[in-house]
């Protein structure tokens, strides 16, 4: 290192994100000290402050590094702070931040919530953000934050929210290609334009359910993701109309219905679905929208000539061998009609029955693997 140009160091150097690592940078020599400026990105894991022996709190320590930097365009959070100390970083580094990921952990602190301003309104200072990722956030008033004209990636995991909240955070966000919400807990309804977005992955739980969804027409969606244990029909439905698009739909809701009753799906065609999606690559699906393209009647009108054009991956999930004879009739069709499938894969998950029926249904996928084994696993 000694033999290289300074710019060659900085330029080495500045790919260091650990903050512990830079910290000890400072400590190896007084050139490798002056390349600290250089830096792109700070990251600062959970355990960052343990066995602290200085007298400086966390979020001082933050804001001393946030200052050596010249334009820091990343900075990642996961150790606590406080919303005094998040305002004061972004303050200082906000205009240049394109990348901003923070682990939030205020799901029980409701007064903090209702702080004004809160932490989530701290996070308007930083106005270029591109991408913005929050942990473990509570939000259940709409953040006050101005447009995020640039952000583009927008992913929520773990939060509880209110549905007032998560749409008025969503309108600031105008121009995502990409949204995840990810184990979302209290959204029941939620009503949002993104003509831009690419990708979306939407994970809801809780005692609720999900009862409207409105997007929109998701003319750019090419990757939609629904999970939960329960979403109203209707909602499910829409989201599938506005997604005429996609090329990767992965669907896990367990149950539709009204209020606390569980319900299956409704029947749905299988020519229709597939004409109503002609672009769909690859298609994960599990237990309930399986067997609702297995009715008995979901096959009534195929024609000669019916085709799925695109699709080269299918995922099966299978629970129960209930309508094991329309299930196998499904899974024959996919093969048959997807002139361009590569891949099957049939998942046996926690067959619910001690019936012999499990056996023949087991005996019957294993045959029908064997016919096609260029294509068809089992998992």
């Amino acid at each position: 290192m000694d033999s290289l140009p300074d710019a060659i160091v900085q330029y080495i150097l500045s790919h260091m994100k650990n903050a512990r690592d830079v910290a000890l940078c400072n400590c190896v020599s007084k050139r490798w000290k002056e390349s600290i400026p250089y830096l792109k990105s700070l990251y600062f894991p959970r355990n960052s402050f343990d066995n602290q022996s200085c007298d400086n709190s966390p979020d001082d320590i933050v804001l001393k590094m946030i200052y050596s930097i010249v334009c820091l365009e990343e900075l990642v959070v996961y150790t606590p702070f406080s919303k005094a100390g998040l305002d004061s970083w972004l303050m200082l580094a906000g205009s240049t931040l394109k990348h901003l990921e923070l682990r939030m952990d205020n799901l029980a602190d409701y007064q903090g919530c209702l702080e004004n301003p809160s932490k989530l309104d701290c996070i308007s200072r930083a106005k270029n953000l591109e991408s913005l990722k929050l942990w473990g956030v509570l939000m259940v008033s709409s953040p006050k934050w101005d447009v995020f004209h640039k952000l583009q990636n927008l992913e929520i995991v773990g939060a509880r929210l209110e549905d007032p909240a998560l749409s008025t955070a969503l309108r600031a966000c105008p121009n995502l290609t990409n949204l995840l919400l990810l184990g979302c807990e209290g959204v029941r309804s939620v009503s949002i334009e993104l003509p831009h977005l690419e990708q979306c992955k939407l994970d809801f739980y809780g005692l609720g359910r999900v009862y409207m969804v409105d997007f929109g027409k998701l003319a750019a969606l090419e990757s939609l993701t629904l999970r939960g244990v329960q979403w109203c029909w209707d909602a499910i439905s829409k989201m599938l109309y506005w997604a005429s698009e996609v090329k990767h739909l992965y669907m896990k809701v367990e149950f539709t219905g009204d209020f606390d009753t569980l319900q299956p799906f409704p029947e749905v065609d299988f020519v229709e679905f597939f004409n109503n999606h002609p672009k769909l690559q690859k298609f994960d699906i599990h237990g309930a929208m399986f067997a609702a393209l297995c009715q008995k009647n979901s096959l009534k009108n195929v024609e000669s000539g019916f085709v799925i054009p695109c699709l080269e991956e299918v995922v099966v999930t299978v629970r129960s061998p209930l309508n094991a004879e329309q299930k196998m009739s499904t899974l024959e069709s996919l093969l048959k009609y997807g002139k361009n499938l590569k891949t099957m894969v049939i998942r046996i998950l926690q067959m619910k029955s001690s019936h012999s029926s499990s056996d023949d249904f087991f005996d019957e996928i294993c045959r029908f693997r064997c016919m096609n084994r260029k294509i068809v696993r089992i998992e």
